[in-house]
């Protein structure tokens, strides 16, 4: 019982004074005090059993805890495995069932009269018994045929996507009739998985259109003898290898319920051998120009709380699911399964997730030291003053690291061999294993950043790339890579987290971040001296010092783990900047999508930057399917080249640059219902090369098409939680949105958010070691390439101001 409490050797530390050397006895007599919880002792008159009747209480309470959770999603598993009905919707058809008998009308076409003479021949029932029993059991048996048929409906109903590709603002009758039928089916009051087994499966779409619709896309990008022999290797593919493995991936998406997700998690994430770092991870920065407040630990006490407040709606699945077109259309929610409790676990050929039920700690890193910091005290939730408090005292924690302590997260940052070497060959056994299991079974990772980041009005450019390259990397060494995201908080009291990405997509995290921050600074909030509200509580126990016992060959690994990461970091170029000429209420205006038009800016930057095309990845979702991931929209199109061409030809006039605007446009928009809707390019031909290395068969079309690089990826962040802030009342409270680093290494990797009507965010990444790139010339580019375009609808900058 007492070796938790022991999990820090105060002899090794140096002693504190005053306040610290008071803290440090108490949470002594503490540790002690838990440590003999139970004791006994066996004496001449039998045996003196003693027992501390606070810890007895502490694990009453927690038991009590866990068996409230379980309860609960076993209540949860109920309402959702019935849905689209209820659980009392069985008491209304049983007695209905029961009204009908007695009123001498047989509901069931003869079915009860048999049910009850099978039980007559158990004998031990009496007539009227017979009667009840035989109505009961019909009526449950229809109650369940009903469930099945509403399901069924309603995954016929949702496998329906034509409203995707009606025309803006227009509705056909057919499409309102089926919106109406859909919202029937769908029942009262959803809960966050209760869609999931009516969601439709991810269609296969048929070989031959997956082949044209690339080289429809790559036709622009190519020359005309290196288009003719792609062609050439594209029919031969489409004829005779293609049918063959398509008919592995049919079998495949009938069996599974996505036949892109576990491959694509597997090959494209886990077994990937690079530093997740930069590469894979990505971040979420904290509102633009707010700072709540300046106190670090007051704002890590709020975020932490607001953060176990997500995950206490998660657990009671009382988040709802995220519903399209008026409420009526819902996406897929399991990627939320795996968002607390998770960590990547490293291997030699391939890493592994693992995720607990339940977690009732966090580690904190500072200054090269890790705290255990438990979450629960007498049977609750820490409130964000406590949590403070616990924070406070990690902050004025003087010990020092441990040898190897500091750089120990490196390993993550890494390559993932060494590290999974690294950890099979020293984190197997004693402190060492019990540090690592602390870290990687958090319910998160937590860093108290020793740097004040965050925009700077006096210099805005480099605040904002300083801040987001500490976002994506830091020092290498002070995130926890592995861990499902890292919750880290600066010095000045800003905020923002690293994800990990093989777990979930950037929508999930960022709807969590939406509500983190919105419910830090609306309704939790902070007292008038910049604290959290409410008291603190001296009865909390100390967070505890992780320790370990790192050797001398080990902290080399570390080394080599932190040079590489080093390098990868150190040549990032980033630039995040505010875009504050327009936003999507003018480009809404011009009766053009908001993405379209950005996409086609990006083009438009692009040629200029590079003087040529290249083929761009733009990020959407295919969540409208069950257990949907994402999808490529291959945004660089013939007609958005043709578009370009005449945005720089100074012979074209306006009109006729706005046409092909337009038509650019529109094209794009439906590449994008195209890949929302299953009918996707690039997963298709993923999966046909996953089964051709199956079935050890050489595909020539395949191999080329997956080597391609994308020399320009993108990603919009979506807001999907947009009544959490209002920002008419609020215009300042407006976030910056996330960002990644660049996917090839002569190329630009660039995500940009819509806030509100009269901002977009802008996060744009490259390599210093490319010659070809440079992200704030980029950016540079990308401003004029906007202005542009909206120069050519008639908008001016004073009408802009206007508008505004």
């Amino acid at each position: 019982m007492g070796v938790p409490a022991r999990g820090l050797c105060w002899r090794a530390l140096p002693m504190p004074r005053c306040g610290a050397h008071q803290g440090r006895r108490s949470l002594k007599m503490a540790e002690a005090h838990q440590a003999v919880a139970f004791q006994f002792t066996v004496t001449p008159d039998g045996i003196d059993l003693r027992l501390s009747h606070e810890a007895l209480k502490q694990i009453y309470l927690s038991g009590l805890h866990s068996w409230k959770k379980k309860f609960i999603r076993f209540k949860n598993g109920v309402i959702t495995g019935v849905y689209p009905a209820s659980p009392s919707s069985w008491l209304i058809v049983v007695v209905g069932v029961m009204s009908t008998m007695y009123a001498k009308i047989d509901p069931s076409l003869g079915i009860i009269a048999k049910i009850n003479r099978t039980l007559d021949t158990t004998g031990y029932m009496s007539s009227q018994t017979k009667n009840i029993v035989s109505g009961i059991l019909f009526g449950t048996g229809l109650w369940v045929a009903l469930i099945i048929t509403m399901r069924y409906s309603l995954k016929v109903l949702l496998s329906y996507h034509g409203w995707m590709f009606a025309e803006h603002g227009k509705m056909s009758r057919a499409t309102r009739i089926w919106m109406c039928m859909v919202k029937i089916f769908s029942g009262r009051k959803p809960m966050l998985y209760s869609f999931q087994t009516s969601l439709p499966r991810l269609p296969v779409p048929a070989v031959k259109d997956t082949v044209n619709r690339y080289l429809e896309s790559v036709r622009p990008l190519m020359k005309d003898e290196d288009f003719k022999r792609m062609t050439a290797l594209a029919q031969d593919f489409a004829v005779n290898l293609g049918p063959r493995l398509q008919w592995y991936l049919k079998l495949k998406s009938w069996w599974a319920t996505n036949y892109v997700s576990d491959w694509w998690e597997e090959y494209v994430y886990l077994r990937g051998r690079g530093p997740l770092m930069v590469n894979s991870n990505y971040y979420a920065m904290d509102l633009l120009y707010v700072i709540p407040t300046h106190l670090q630990a007051a704002r890590a006490g709020n975020g932490i709380h607001a953060i176990l407040l997500y995950r206490h709606k998660l657990d009671r699945e009382e988040i709802k699911p995220i519903l399209l077109l008026g409420s009526t259309v819902p996406l897929c929610s399991a990627q939320w399964e795996r968002m607390f409790n998770t960590c990547r676990i490293p291997g030699e050929e391939t890493d592994t997730i693992q995720h607990l039920r339940d977690s009732k700690h966090i580690v904190v890193f500072h200054k090269g030291r890790y705290f255990k910091v438990w979450l629960y005290h007498d049977g609750r939730l820490l409130k964000p003053r406590e949590i403070e408090q616990q924070i406070q005292r990690i902050l004025d924690d003087p010990s020092e690291p441990q040898a190897g302590e500091a750089k120990l997260a490196a390993l993550t940052a890494g390559e993932r061999v060494p590290w999974a070497k690294c950890r099979q060959a020293y984190f197997g056994r004693g402190k060492n294993k019990q540090s690592l299991d602390a870290v990687e079974k958090a319910a998160f990772f937590v860093t108290l950043d020793e740097t004040e980041q965050g925009y700077r009005e006096e210099d805005p450019d480099a605040s904002m790339d300083s801040y987001a390259k500490s976002l994506l990397h830091g020092r290498c060494s002070d995130r926890w890579f592995d861990k499902s995201f890292t919750f880290i908080v600066f010095k000045n009291g800003k905020m923002g987290m690293n994800a990990e990405h093989s777990w979930a997509d950037a929508p999930v995290v960022g709807h969590l971040w939406e509500y983190v921050m919105s419910t830090d600074c609306f309704q939790l909030g902070y007292a008038e001296d910049g604290h959290c509200k409410g008291d603190t509580n001296p009865n909390i126990p100390y967070p505890t010092r992780l320790q370990w016992d790192i050797p001398e060959e080990c902290q080399d690994v570390i080394e080599t783990s932190l040079n590489t990461a080093n390098i990868l970091a150190s040549d990032v170029d980033f630039h995040s900047f505010p875009f504050h000429a327009f936003g999507k209420g003018l480009i809404k205006k011009c009766r053009t999508s908001p993405d379209a038009f950005v996409q086609l800016a990006l083009q438009l930057a692009h040629y200029k930057d590079m003087g040529k095309f290249c083929l761009t990845y733009e990020a959407s979702m295919t969540r409208l399917f069950r257990e949907g991931r994402t999808e490529t929209v291959r945004s660089c199109s013939s007609e958005s080249c043709s578009f370009v061409l005449a945005m720089v030809d100074p012979t074209q006039t306006v009109k006729q640059k706005l046409r092909l605007f337009k038509i650019a446009s529109e094209k794009h928009q439906h590449l994008y219902r195209l890949a929302m809707t299953g009918s996707g390019i690039d997963r298709h031909l993923f999966c046909l090369y996953v089964v051709s290395k199956y079935l050890a068969v050489d595909s020539p079309f395949l191999k080329e098409v997956l080597s391609e690089p994308w020399r320009l990826s993108t990603s919009q962040t979506p807001q999907q939680q947009v009544e959490l802030f209002d920002l008419e009342r609020n215009p300042e409270y407006v976030s910056s949105g996330g960002g990644f680093g660049p996917v090839a290494d002569d190329g630009y990797g660039v995500s940009y958010i819509l806030v509100g009507e009269n901002l977009i965010n802008f996060h744009i990444s490259s390599k210093f070691s490319s010659p070809e790139t440079d992200s704030h010339r980029f950016g540079k580019h990308l401003k004029q390439a906007m202005n542009d375009i909206m120069a050519l609808f008639g908008f001016s900058s004073n009408s802009r101001k206007e508008f505004h």
